[in-house]
């Protein structure tokens, strides 16, 4: 086994959470870590910290939580803590030069997609989405560009036509934190050689917006429920339709869908049964399996439509 390194731990989401758990497990020094800075959540706009930050706190590690790195007194306190390593993990900021360089063995990225496919900021929702079949994390030595650095290791897991992001990104969390510590110890023991990633296949995980979210019942079935599965639970899919007597649209958030194997010539977007089974344009269905309305719980559709049917012939747009 590789000597204990003198490491930063550097992420903030849940996903991040499960690899700090493993590096402290395999016995490394968390000199320090470093999050998003606390932000405001929930109803009450409580100033709240990260997964990370309060992981961190709860194991008595120091945090820091920088709103940016690019000034020099926050490059010099990096410089100052003597790191073998620094561990990354869906932190949020840019590294400057200066901070990937201050390592002794560099700034290794634990990055949730097989590079160089989905470099960027939602790698998990877009390769859902673009209806990829398989996905998985790749251990990065990061340079300056997005996401280029080469590739030290990498595990991979299949994506199923019943997968979302959320059941994706737990499988992956499992992966990072088995794949981070072999990473760090193969860097260090020369045992794993970086290799720089190949020139084709590259695409880009741009940040989700709300125009992302809408569902455009026009696109064929199979892409409709990619797109709903994809998006789920956050930031989650969303369509409108109108409730009998009333003049405005309601917003309904889509959480589950799965592709039927009937065909129909109804319009896209037409409801065609009592179970949400809703047409797409090129004649396929998806029926919508998990829902949501404004101010309400998410709700299998069974339960949801026990409290508010949405009958054949309504018209989601």
């Amino acid at each position: 086994m590789t000597r204990p390194l003198r490491i930063a731990f550097m992420g903030s989401p849940d996903i991040a959470v499960d690899v700090l758990k493993a590096l402290i497990a395999a016995g490394h020094e968390i000199a320090c870590v470093y999050s998003q800075p606390p932000r405001p959540a929930g109803r009450g706009k409580k100033l709240t910290p990260t997964p990370v930050h309060a992981y961190a706190e709860s194991q008595g590690l120091e945090v820091r939580t920088p709103k940016s790195l690019k000034k020099a007194p926050e490059q010099e306190a990096f410089a100052a803590l003597g790191l073998d390593a620094a561990v990354v993990v869906a932190y949020g900021l840019i590294l400057p030069q200066a901070i990937l360089d201050a390592p002794r063995l560099g700034c290794l990225n634990m990055h949730a997609s097989i590079l160089p496919r989905w470099r960027g900021a939602a790698p998990i929702q877009r390769a859902i989405m673009a209806g990829d079949d398989e996905t998985g994390v790749d251990a990065m030595l990061m340079d300056a560009g997005l996401d280029t650095g080469p590739v030290l290791a990498s595990r991979r897991t299949p994506v199923t036509t019943e997968d979302t992001a959320g059941s994706v990104h737990d499988r992956l969390a499992d992966l990072a934190a088995e794949l981070a510590p072999a990473a760090l110890a193969g860097l260090a023991d020369g045992s794993l050689t970086p290799q720089p990633q190949p020139e084709e296949g590259i695409t880009y995980a741009h940040k989700l917006g709300p125009a992302d979210q809408k569902v455009d019942w026009n696109r064929p079935a199979r892409e409709v429920d990619c797109h709903i599965r994809g998006l789920s639970p956050f930031p989650g899919a969303w369509c409108n339709w109108t409730q009998p007597g009333d003049e405005s649209p309601t917003r309904l958030k889509l959480l589950g869908a799965r592709r039927s194997g009937q065909e129909t010539s109804a319009p896209a977007g037409m409801v065609l049964d009592d179970n949400l089974l809703v047409a797409c344009g090129d004649g396929g269905t998806v029926r919508i399996t998990r829902l949501q309305k404004p101010g309400g719980k998410p709700l299998d559709a069974v339960r949801f439509l026990n409290g508010q049917p949405i009958p054949p012939d309504t018209m989601l747009f």
